[in-house]
């Protein structure tokens, strides 16, 4: 499903005091990496390794400098992402859901209820799918509660579980979560990872970052480790 090949990237480095000029800060350096649909795949490694970055151009929001990225077999670049109107954006962006590391990132609406509905509302689904849908993911993510109070009212971990279930209401084929657990307490976490076990199960694809181990062997993931093979020099 995902291919990154040969991949190099680098973020602008405006604080590079020894070139007296801005720089690029190399981040990923021929980097490889293949998730089959279906798999549950996990990145691992320290701070700044460079997973934040491999999921933000798994979608589509940063591109490689050099090298390539293909979804389910389709190479994807800026050029056609960005184009006006595209109709591959648009089809890539509802196959894939991303929760960013920050919810706050993503969370927006009035109410729980509503951010829940925004994305498949989005997709141009009728009004009773967007209900059934808001409904079901309410009942698996024990929202109930939640529904009709603001998202900057909820707790950090609350947070993280309507971002989650936000991404999860538009059923896409991959789910890329950046540290899905962090400020979720043991209950909550248990939720997530039950949920996205039986995503995989499914048949759905998930990739997702973390430093929780327990995570990892929970949802019998498949382990890629980030090292400094992974970049280039800095």
């Amino acid at each position: 499903m995902v291919e990154l090949s040969h991949v190099r990237f680098a973020y602008a480095d405006t604080g590079n005091a020894d070139a007296g000029t801005a720089g690029r800060r190399t981040v990923l350096s021929d980097f490889n990496l293949t998730v089959e649909r279906g798999e549950c795949v996990a990145l691992l490694g320290p701070n700044g390794i460079g997973k934040t970055t491999v999921m933000r151009i798994v979608n589509a929001l940063d591109f490689p400098d050099s090298g390539e990225y293909r979804f389910g077999g389709t190479l994807v670049t800026r050029a056609e992402v960005e184009k006006r109107n595209s109709r591959f954006a648009k089809a890539l962006h509802q196959r894939i859901g991303f929760v960013f590391q920050n919810s706050d990132t993503q969370l927006f609406c009035p109410s729980v209820g509503e951010e829940i509905a925004f994305g498949p509302t989005q997709m141009g689904l009728p009004d009773a799918e967007v209900d059934r849908r808001v409904n079901d993911i309410v009942t698996l993510f024990d929202l109930e509660r939640f529904v009709d109070r603001a998202p900057y009212r909820l707790s950090g971990g609350e947070k993280k579980r309507v971002a989650v279930a936000c991404v999860m209401s538009m059923n896409p084929d991959l789910m890329v979560l950046d540290e899905p657990t962090d400020g979720l307490d043991e209950e909550n976490t248990a939720l997530v990872v039950r949920v996205l076990k039986a995503y995989v199960e499914a048949g759905k694809t998930v990739l997702l970052s973390t430093h929780h181990h327990d995570i990892v062997e929970a949802l019998d993931a498949r382990i890629v480790r980030m090292s400094g093979r992974s970049l280039g020099p800095l």
